[in-house]
């Protein structure tokens, strides 16, 4: 199995306009499989709990309010140093240290993130006037890199819509070709906001040029929009994951955001990810949920499986 140290980033491997083109989706198939996703039973007791252990893991515990300030994100930082209670650990028997995978935030925040982690978590920044992503392209270059200059380690960015909605796929490589190099060293993540994308196909496709412009992860949704991640569009851009590693030999990490709230959904998506992917994207380094209040439903479920009763979510940490 391949470790993030090892870990070979994805590079730019050139626009192939003739495979785009013919990038096609089986609508009807990808929602009976998404249906028989949903409609499973999930795991339960001890292999449950062994799961939203893993999910934990995998969180980008994200806070993107117009009202954040300083001491929302220095709590969002030490819950994500710190997601479960010690006597839930305790009683799971973990006695290694456990932590979100990273935490998000805007750009004005990143500093207050920086004085609490340390360099011990990454930190993700939205970024290229993010939700919309309509600002100037030279604006949001910049932005990609102010916030790496500020310690962002991971940069969420927005792709503009218009370039998937038009067919205008040499721009939309051109303009994730510039966020990959604005970046550096930070990984990129590239925001798709598939609910404003309108078909499967266009989501497919999209995902196929972002990544052959070197995205390091794709991401279904900003989760401002009125849509955001679902199974069939995730079903979607995993199996474009799969089939750029074939062809290219990148592995390409996948972000489900917004909506993600609950234990089930992202049991759900750890089950999408593990039959379609394997094993190897069950890592950090290969597979983010970007979420807020799923931390919290986790821990409730968590509690339940060690002392046989649910607890009140208002008795679990906010971050």
């Amino acid at each position: 199995m391949t470790s993030p140290i090892d870990f070979k980033r994805n590079e730019a491997v050139g626009l192939d306009l003739g495979w785009v083109n013919q990038v096609k989706v089986n609508r009807n198939a990808a929602d009976r499989r998404a249906a028989s996703l949903a409609a499973r039973r999930t795991v339960k007791k001890e292999y449950q709990a062994a799961w939203l252990i893993k999910a934990i893991q995998c969180i980008d515990l994200t806070t993107l309010g117009g009202d954040d300030t300083p001491g929302r994100v220095e709590r969002l930082c030490m819950k994500a140093m710190r997601p479960l209670r010690p006597d839930l650990l305790q009683a799971l028997g973990l006695d290694q240290p456990l932590t979100t995978g990273a935490v998000c935030v805007y750009h004005e925040m990143i500093a207050p993130a920086v004085k609490v982690l340390n360099g011990r978590l990454p930190i993700a920044a939205v970024s290229t006037a993010f939700p919309a992503g309509l600002s100037s392209h030279e604006t949001k270059v910049r932005e990609i890199e102010l916030s790496v200059a500020a310690g962002a380690t991971e940069i969420d960015i927005v792709i503009t819509r218009k370039h998937v909605l038009t067919g205008n796929w040499q721009a939309l490589y051109d303009e994730m070709r510039d966020y990959r190099i604005a970046c550096g060293d930070a990984h990129v993540k590239a925001i798709l906001a598939t609910g404003d994308l309108v078909t499967l196909e266009n989501v497919a496709k999209a995902s196929w040029v972002c990544m052959m412009a070197g995205a390091d992860f794709i991401k279904t949704s900003t989760g401002k929009e009125g849509v955001n991640a679902t199974i069939p569009v995730a079903l979607t851009m995993v199996r474009t994951i799969r089939e750029y590693h074939e062809r290219y030999g990148f592995q390409v990490g996948f972000k489900p955001a917004g909506g993600v709230a609950t234990s089930k959904s992202a049991l759900q998506y750890l089950t999408l990810m593990k039959e379609e992917l394997g094993n190897e994207w069950l890592e950090p380094h290969l597979f983010r949920i970007g979420a807020s209040s799923l931390l919290t439903d986790i821990e409730r479920q968590i509690e339940h499986y060690v002392t046989g009763n649910y607890s009140a979510a208002h008795r679990h940490a906010q971050p």
